[in-house]
């Protein structure tokens, strides 16, 4: 499992949309697997899973968003879990660490 977490300033819709459009079009394999959606007074929520095939681990990844707004500020906390081809322990995570990567490029380019 790997992790990126980053609170930034935004535009909550703007910044769903460029993630979402960004990690299915960073991957030819990508998918969107599904995606719930909350508002409580003016504070959002939106979770979304993707999954994606991982060429250097020869396996699959998911990669779950959670992206919480308020307002302007925004904070994102994105989690891939999968890749590893072992029973009981982790032998790479080469594939999760790439599927943070492009959320962490997308983040930065905001």
């Amino acid at each position: 499992m790997a992790k990126y977490e980053r609170r930034f300033q935004g535009d909550f819709d703007s910044t769903l949309s460029v993630l979402h459009d960004g990690v299915l079009s960073g991957s030819m394999s990508a998918t969107y697997e599904d995606g719930s959606d909350y508002v409580a007074g003016d504070v959002r929520c939106a979770v979304r899973v993707y999954e994606r095939y991982s060429y250097i681990g020869k396996n699959r990844v998911s990669m779950n968003l959670t992206l919480l707004g308020h307002g302007t500020d925004l904070f994102l906390t994105a989690i891939t879990s999968g890749g590893s081809q072992a029973v009981f322990f982790k032998i790479n995570t080469w594939g999760e660490e790439s599927f943070l990567d492009c959320i962490q490029e997308l983040v930065e380019g905001l």
